[in-house]
């Protein structure tokens, strides 16, 4: 089988084919061929299959290392780059440890891979200019890479044969970096494919719903909820068929109660200005932690906005930016994360806004200082295409818009009757005495009456 013939990944600069010029072009109707194909590959139902997708452009803000990979490439858009060509030879190396741990041969790894290509291929947006050999060995190699390290987070590197000063399969910093780069929207394998790897490594096909909670666990070092996930969760997120790690993670910051969010036709007037932090306390509403394992899932009630806890790593600004990009790009997804980042970025306007929250424990961060923080929701923000009427959000911040309307018409009304009380009686020094002497009368006036009856009630006592 063609597959199987060679098992060497060929990294062949950014894996665009080359056109020799002295191939001849083709004739007239080879040339309405092709463009026959071309639109074919562009037809609504070629798209269905899709879920990985390319960074949007108008979401990079000039920071690569965001949303691309540092370490290692998964899949097919960044395969071949240099700067990432020194992990090819280590997954090899785990591919080569796991044929001589396990029963099944190279060639059954092909084969099975082989037999669901273009499935596979259809899942990115785009041409991939790989042929079929090549992308059945990329998908083997970085599929086996990642469920060894799922395995090995889990279950020990060393139980799996390495050693426990290895510079990749071992527990050590360079992991927590590898996480950054497995979680980018550009970096991804279809979950099928890892469940049909380590269903041939199990000897075992039925593996769905495994692969997900192997990922739950080798990504809670980036979840930004210092709680750990509970078996009912692990439950929810096998139910759903989700295309791949980014939306697994993704689908493990959902509330348990929240519902994928639809588009109501609401009236203009609706439309909402969200109020920053000082602006909500100006308005007497208290905020305040609240203690739950449902990240993003905000409250308000009773003139009190609880918030859960943000824990903000190095790297949670890449991982918010990259679920936003995911949500802005799947067309079967909801904006959960985007409107917990626009609500977050609206609150916070300043460095005194972070240090607040933080005194509260609602911000925890690691970062250099409260204006990396402020800076950081700026970022995300900026650019970024978003209807708050579509939010999750968008009732809870309706509540607060009337309760914060209520207070500037009531601060509105004092204001009005001080400056009417300071036009008539204090607009020059004349009327201010006037004013305290009618004051001091209307003292002693009523002095003068306490004592009368004071000294009425003691006579007849």
């Amino acid at each position: 089988m063609e597959s199987s013939e060679a098992f060497q990944i060929m990294i062949e600069g950014n894996g665009v084919e080359n056109v020799s010029e002295d191939e001849t072009s083709p004739s007239e109707s080879e040339s309405v061929i092709c463009v026959k194909e071309d639109w074919q590959d562009h037809v609504p139902g070629s798209w269905t299959q899709l879920s990985i997708y390319q960074f949007p452009h108008y979401l990079k803000d000039g920071n690569d290392n965001a949303w691309v990979p540092q370490i290692v490439s998964l899949g097919p858009y960044h395969h071949g780059k240099e700067h990432l060509h020194h992990m090819e030879q280590h997954k090899l190396r785990c591919l080569h440890r796991i044929l001589r741990r396990g029963k099944p041969k190279r060639d059954l790894y092909l084969d099975s891979v082989w037999e669901v290509e273009e499935r596979a291929r259809a899942c990115y947006e785009g041409t991939i200019f790989m042929s079929r050999c090549e992308f059945v060995e990329m998908m083997v190699l970085d599929g086996c890479f990642v469920i060894e390290l799922f395995r090995g987070f889990i279950e020990g590197f060393e139980k799996l044969g390495y050693h426990p000063n290895d510079p990749v399969f071992s527990i050590r910093e360079s992991i927590l970096k590898i996480q950054q780069d497995m979680i980018m929207l550009e970096n991804q394998i279809p979950l099928f494919i890892l469940d049909l790897l380590l269903g041939l490594q199990h000897g075992d096909p039925n593996q769905k719903g495994r692969v997900a909670k192997l990922a739950i666990y080798f990504f809670d070092s980036l979840h930004p909820n210092a709680s750990t996930f509970d078996k009912w969760k692990f439950d929810r997120l096998s139910d759903h068929g989700s295309v791949h790690c980014l939306e697994v993670f993704w689908r493990s910051l959902l509330h348990s109660g929240l519902t994928r969010s639809k588009t109501k036709h609401r009236p203009r007037s609706w439309k909402l200005f969200i109020h920053s932090l000082t602006e909500l306390r100006d308005a007497g509403i208290k905020i305040r932690l609240r203690y739950t394992d449902d990240w993003g899932h905000i409250k308000f009630e009773n003139r009190i906005l609880w918030i859960p806890q943000l824990v903000i790593r190095d790297g949670t600004g890449s991982l918010f930016l990259n679920l936003i990009a995911f949500e802005q790009s799947h067309f079967d997804c909801s904006n959960y994360v985007t409107s917990y980042v626009v609500f977050m970025h609206n609150l916070i306007k300043s460095p005194e806004d972070v240090r607040y929250l933080r005194s509260k424990r609602i911000i925890l961060h690691c970062l250099g200082s409260d204006a990396e923080v402020a800076d950081l929701f700026n970022r995300l923000c900026q650019d970024l295409a978003f209807d708050n009427q579509d939010s999750h959000l968008y009732d809870l911040s309706r509540e607060v818009e009337l309760h914060c309307n209520q207070y500037s018409q009531i601060n509105s009304r004092w204001n009005q009757w001080r400056a009417i009380l300071k036009n008539q009686y204090f607009d020059n020094p004349w009327s201010i005495i006037s004013l305290v002497a009618a004051f001091v009368l209307l003292v002693l006036t009523f002095i003068q009456s306490l004592y009368a009856v004071y000294g009425y009630y003691k006579m007849g006592s």
